[in-house]
């Protein structure tokens, strides 16, 4: 029985495989060494413990942080649910009759945009949501513009998962900072892809994710800065001192090794990886964009991440992705969006109408894309859009 051929991969900015290093990395946590890393009385949970704080360390020095400053999680979306509610429930305890304000964009991934709506509705936090530029950018100016007496904390993605804009976050970091206003930024997309210095970029708060830099799925960081200033933050669940309290819960240990072991291959060759990725971004993007004039690139044309290429097309229906891109697994959007019916937020925001929203597909390119894929892709591309057209005039 023959096996069907599978599509080519170009959904990476939705989760990325874990490669064969960093899963041999991984294995003898599962088997041989399995303890646990509270276990501190006998060497099988030694071993964990050593595993555990050495991946700590691997993504403190990525970062350029302390290491205690990194708290392990299950991913992106818990650690921002962590840092703005813990942040929240933290702030509420300190000044009673005193409702903090947060300042977020509308281009933030859900895990932000709605646990701010949440601290809204279930602590009583003001929140100010900005309408980012068309290219999907926030601006200093826009935040200087909302800042209130009581604002505690902003909250801007480093780069957008679905159209790929880079924001200026050192800026904005450096004049939240000079306010003595915290900053959060969710560098899911980023990390691994774009330096990140804590430190000379002035962020209090990060989140990422493993399984977007081919570790695995179900891990994540939280950092916590500790020193100018000193962030406190109220746990979300109870019942263990693991994390310091903050994030209490059995590790998983396989995981972390796994995101550490990621983090350091993924810092070895960022450099020369990005540089193979811009060539193949900037190939995908002329490619189409030179034989079909409806088509528009979202997103920032400079200031985006390398492994993201997002086109709408103006006149055509969400239906014909289904039957014209067959071959190419790719995304109509975010995954995290995928299976509802209300078209992208991130392209609504920058100003598209829901038909083009929906007529809109997000290519996320990696390292096992090849110049190969992006001809097939390019060729797909132009054969749907004419056959569209043939189809309408008809």
């Amino acid at each position: 029985m023959n096996t069907p051929k599978r599509p080519i991969y170009f959904d990476y900015n939705a989760t990325t495989p874990v490669l064969p290093s960093v899963f041999e990395a991984m294995k003898p946590y599962f088997t041989e060494e399995f303890g646990n890393p509270s276990s501190l009385s006998h060497s099988y949970g030694w071993s964990a413990n050593m595993a555990v704080e050495k991946a700590r360390e691997q993504i403190a020095s990525a970062l350029h942080c302390r290491s205690k400053e990194v708290y392990f999680t299950s991913g992106a979306t818990e650690s921002n649910n962590l840092a703005i509610l813990g942040l929240v429930t933290k702030l509420g305890n300190q000044e009673e009759g005193s409702a903090p304000h947060f300042i977020t964009s509308q281009a933030e991934h859900k895990s932000v945009l709605e646990v701010c709506r949440l601290a809204q509705t279930r602590f009583g936090a003001e929140i100010t949501i900005i309408d980012p530029d068309r290219f999907g950018q926030v601006s200093l100016k826009q935040i200087q513009q909302s800042v209130q007496p009581n604002t505690r904390l902003i909250s801007v993605m480093m780069a957008n998962n679905e159209i790929g804009t880079i924001n200026p976050i050192a800026e904005i970091g450096k004049w939240a900072k000079s306010q003595n206003i915290l900053f959060h930024t969710d560098c899911a997309q980023s990390f691994g892809k774009l330096p990140i210095h804590v430190e000379d970029m002035a962020i209090d708060i990060l989140s990422l994710s493993g399984h977007k830099i081919y570790g695995p799925k179900g891990v994540g960081v939280l950092f916590v800065r500790s020193e100018n200033p000193s962030v406190e933050l109220l746990p979300l669940l109870s019942g263990g001192t693991q994390e310091h309290g903050i994030r209490p819960g059995t590790l998983n240990v396989p995981g972390i090794v796994g995101l550490g072991a990621a983090t350091e291959l993924a810092l070895s060759d960022m450099s020369t990886e990005s540089e193979r990725l811009k060539a193949l971004q900037k190939h995908l993007i002329s490619g189409v964009l030179s034989q079909l004039p409806e088509a528009t690139l979202n997103g920032h044309p400079t200031e985006r991440l390398a492994t993201n290429v997002s086109f709408s097309f103006s006149g055509l229906s969400a239906d014909i992705f289904a039957l014209g891109l067959n071959g190419l697994a790719l995304s109509a959007g975010s995954a995290c969006a995928s299976g509802t019916s209300s078209p992208s937020h991130v392209l609504k925001a920058i100003g598209h109408s829901d038909r083009l929203a929906r007529a809109t597909v997000r290519f996320g390119l990696g390292r096992l894309t090849t110049f190969a894929d992006i001809k097939l892709a390019i060729d797909k591309i132009v054969e749907m859009v004419v056959k569209s057209r043939q189809i309408s005039i008809v």
